[in-house]
């Protein structure tokens, strides 16, 4: 059960990962915290379709290097939907393209409470 005020608490997150034992870790705390999770989906085209279907969506979190590519499409149609996001990767900052240099980009292993407050944010 999630905390009293914990800023993930009822908020619906999209995942898009393709790392099945980040995805179990991830699952698994976003549960505890109260938020409920959208996917995961491994992949551009799936993240895609599933964001077209969603009406409600609070946030997400986008691994940047997929099975099917890099996930710069999804983040361009969360951006037209005014969905805050955030970048999961190994990355450094330089190779993210200019138009999305303002995203904030989280390390795995994830800490929730600093994708909450890029987010969000809030602090947990």
């Amino acid at each position: 059960m999630s905390a009293p005020g914990d800023p993930l608490s009822g908020r619906v997150l999209l995942v898009v990962e393709d790392e099945y034992l980040v995805v179990l870790e991830l699952a698994e705390e976003l549960e505890r915290r109260g938020a409920t999770m959208l996917g995961p989906v491994p992949d551009v085209r799936r993240a895609l379709r599933l964001l077209e279907g969603t009406a409600r969506l609070d946030g997400a979190l986008l691994d940047i290097r997929l099975w099917d590519g890099l996930v710069y499409p999804v983040a361009e149609a969360l951006r037209a939907r005014a969905i805050p996001f955030v970048f999961v990767s190994g990355f450094e900052p330089e190779f993210i393209p200019e138009r999305f240099r303002d995203v904030p980009l989280c390390t795995k292993p994830l800490d929730l409470d600093t994708v909450a407050a890029a987010l969000f944010g809030a602090s947990a």
